[in-house]
C-alpha cells in the first residue's frame, strides 16, 4: 500500500468513528410539497355553451353516453329544442348520445336583435361552429321542419363530417311547400277559410278571430293533433322568438313571405350520398309524395311516411315515428 492509500484510509476511519459525536447539519434542499390531488371535472347536466361569430354564445346539451353522436336542428326558425325531449325516451336506451341545440335567437341562446342575422347561409355556418365546438366528427345530423333544411344545407356543404342524415318533416323546396299548403288549405271547413281569406287579405294576422282559426282548426288538424298538446309542444311555442320566424319564414306556417321563399335544393339532391332518412306525417303540412322523391333523388336514403302522423309525429304518431328513427340509426356503423 502506498503512502498516500494509507492516508486517506486513516483519514476514512478518523472521520467515521467522530461522526455521531457532531451535531447534525440541516438539509440545504427544501422538502418537496405534496402535490395538489387533480381537481374534479365540473359538472354541468351535459350543457355546453358554445361561441358562435366571434361574439355570441349557443346553449347545447348531452344527453346519453353512447358510441353514436346526433346533433339535433329543431325547427322554427326560432323555435327551441323543448319539443324534441320526447327523444330521451327512445334513443339513449339504443346506444345514442344526442345534443339538444338551442340556434342563435332561440330561448336558451343569445338573441341578439339584428335581423342581418337570419340567413341560410349565417344558420350552415354556425352548425359548423357548434359541430367543432362539441368535437362531433362522423356524426349524424338530425333537422326537423325548418332544421329539415338547414340539415339540407349543412350535408351539401359538410358531408365529410356526416355518418348519416335525417330530414324530418321537410320537402326540398319552398314552392313545393306552398303548393301543398294550398292543397290542405282547400280541405279546411268553409268557415274557416272565410277567416283566414279575411284576414289575410287585410294582413292582420294578429288578430284573435284569424289567430284561433289558425291554432285549432289548422295546427290542431296537420302540426300536432293531440288534445291537449303536450307541454313540451306548449314550452316551444310560447319561447318562439318570433322575430326570427317572420324574417325567414313569415306569420305562420300558411303563408311564406320571409327571406328563404325562394329555397330550392331539388337538383343539388343527388350530392347527397350519406346515409339518409326522409320522413314525415301523412296527416302533416309535407307532402308525403315529395318525401319519396326526395329519397328517390339521393344514392343512399329512404323514406317513411307515419299514417297517424302530423307535422310533429314525435308526439301524435309517436310508437311508429321512434321505430323508424331507431331503425335507421341502429343501421349505421358505428
Amino acid at each position: 500500500m502506498t503512502d498516500a492509500s494509507r492516508r486517506e484510509l486513516l483519514l476514512g476511519a478518523a472521520a467515521t468513528l467522530i461522526a455521531p459525536a457532531l451535531p447534525a447539519v440541516a438539509a440545504t434542499t427544501p422538502a418537496k410539497a405534496p402535490k395538489a390531488a387533480p381537481k374534479a371535472e365540473l359538472k354541468t347536466a351535459g350543457v355546453k355553451m358554445i361561441p358562435v361569430d366571434g361574439k355570441y354564445q349557443v346553449w347545447t346539451k348531452r344527453v346519453g353516453n353512447g358510441p353514436l353522436p346526433m346533433l339535433t336542428l329543431h325547427g322554427g326558425p326560432g323555435c327551441t329544442h323543448e319539443y324534441l325531449e320526447c327523444f330521451e325516451d327512445f334513443l339513449p336506451q339504443r346506444g345514442v348520445t344526442f345534443y339538444y341545440y338551442d340556434q342563435l335567437g332561440s330561448s336558451y341562446s343569445d338573441q341578439p336583435d339584428d335581423a342581418s342575422l337570419w340567413t341560410v347561409d349565417r344558420f350552415r355556418e354556425e352548425v359548423e361552429q357548434v359541430r367543432k365546438g362539441l368535437g362531433l366528427d362522423r356524426f349524424v345530423l338530425y333537422g326537423h321542419s325548418w332544421g329539415g333544411m338547414l340539415a339540407i344545407e349543412y350535408a351539401l356543404k359538410y358531408p365529410q363530417h356526416l355518418r348519416g342524415l335525417v330530414i324530418s318533416d321537410m320537402t326540398a323546396g319552398i314552392k313545393s311547400y306552398e303548393a301543398y299548403a294550398a292543397e290542405l288549405r282547400k280541405k279546411l271547413p268553409p268557415e274557416t277559410i272565410a277567416i283566414l281569406d279575411r284576414y289575410e287579405a287585410k294582413g292582420d294576422y294578429e288578430n284573435p278571430e284569424y289567430q284561433e282559426a289558425m291554432i285549432k282548426v289548422v295546427y290542431g288538424k296537420h302540426l300536432c293533433r293531440l288534445d291537449p298538446w303536450p307541454n313540451a309542444v306548449n314550452r316551444t311555442f310560447q319561447h318562439l322568438n318570433a322575430k326570427v320566424y317572420n324574417t325567414m319564414q313569415g306569420p305562420n306556417e300558411f303563408v311564406i313571405t320571409g327571406s328563404f321563399k325562394e329555397w330550392d335544393r331539388w337538383a343539388d339532391l343527388p350530392k347527397i350520398q350519406v346515409p339518409t332518412l326522409v320522413i314525415c306525417g301523412a296527416l302533416g303540412t309535407m307532402n308525403p309524395d315529395d318525401i319519396r322523391k326526395m329519397a328517390k333523388a339521393m344514392l343512399h336514403a329512404r323514406a317513411a311516411v307515419t299514417p297517424n302522423g302530423s307535422h310533429l309525429e314525435m308526439w301524435d304518431d309517436q310508437q311508429t315515428y321512434m321505430a323508424e328513427l331507431t331503425r335507421f340509426l341502429g343501421g349505421l356503423k358505428v
